[in-house]
């Protein structure tokens, strides 16, 4: 057990969790610097059209700080590795809502826009979220046990999200292939993003390359470290694409397609928030009684 204080002083230490915290703590401030720039140009409270934009730069800045905090938290107590590490699926469960939330409007291929998956692509998103949390959360109580299970639900409650998500970019990508559409620098980017979001999953999966060479990358160039720096790489990559495709994708979208709403972004993401955190407060719930029953009998039995 550690005190908040102390979680906080060891990330300034060398240790197996100190690389894993500053890999995601660093590119938070990237991302909000990105974020705050594009505030200074964009009219983000009266261009509807720039709300998807907006859920999606604020869900990049929040998973990674997360991220950061459980991993900086996580050794308090058993009970609070589980709970950090519940928040830290949950916001990453919201980022792939904000991923389908700015896919939907900028990035959905000529063909698709006002399509059945065009209309409901964002409610099937935020019920991927719900999936994605519960799974993931649920995966921890069987780490235990049954580690092999847990990492694959892990994986599938991720996964999920993720090739929904991307659906519409592969498709869009396959058409320009087939020589349907001319290449642009925002599809570059998107390649850019699956390739690294493949690797990511790789990453994740395989442990490369401590269990080559166990013990010689505790502190440095294990897996976990490799999938954060890749995950992020990836994330600029998709930030770029789809900024450039509201950019550049503008004045068709706006005559052809749907205007963004403030229930479809906005008020998706408050919606998706408040039921990702019920997920979260009933998985944590037994793990909270359960610490609180165990501090009583041990001030009992001292009081004795």
């Amino acid at each position: 057990r550690s005190s908040a204080l102390d979680c906080i002083l060891s990330s300034f230490q060398m240790n197996n969790e100190t690389i894993n915290i500053w890999t995601h703590f660093l590119p938070t401030w990237y991302f909000l610097w990105r974020f705050c720039v594009l505030c200074s140009t964009l009219n983000f409270l009266t261009d509807s059209y720039t709300w998807p934009l907006l859920v999606y730069m604020m869900l990049i800045c929040v998973y990674p700080f997360t991220s950061s905090c459980a991993h900086t938290f996580s050794t308090m107590s058993a009970e609070s590795r589980h709970i950090c590490y519940f928040f830290d699926y949950g916001a990453l469960s919201l980022y792939s809502l904000g991923c389908a939330i700015s896919y939907g409007y900028y990035v959905m291929p000529e063909c698709w826009v006002n399509s059945w998956l065009h209309q409901y692509f964002v409610p099937i998103a935020i019920g991927n979220t719900v999936f994605c949390t519960s799974l993931s959360c649920y995966s921890r109580f069987l780490e235990l046990q049954f580690p092999k299970r847990s990492k694959a639900l892990r994986t599938i409650a991720f996964v999920v999200p993720f090739i929904f998500d991307t659906v519409p970019l592969i498709y869009r990508i396959l058409l320009c292939c087939g020589g349907s559409c001319s290449p642009t620098g925002a599809l570059s980017n998107h390649c850019y993003h699956l390739l690294f979001a493949f690797l990511t999953c790789f990453l994740f999966t395989a442990h490369l390359p401590e269990r080559l060479a166990p013990g010689c990358f505790d502190y440095f160039g294990h897996s976990h470290q490799l999938f954060h720096v890749s995950a992020v790489v990836g994330s600029h990559f998709q930030m770029e694409g789809v900024i450039a495709d509201m950019t550049s994708r503008r004045t068709w979208l706006l005559k052809h397609g749907m205007m963004p709403s403030f229930l479809g972004t906005i008020g998706a993401l408050a919606i998706s928030l408040v039921i990702n955190l019920g997920i979260i407060g009933i998985f944590s719930a037994p793990l909270l009684w359960k610490s609180c029953r165990t501090k009583n009998k041990y001030i009992n039995k001292t009081s004795l």
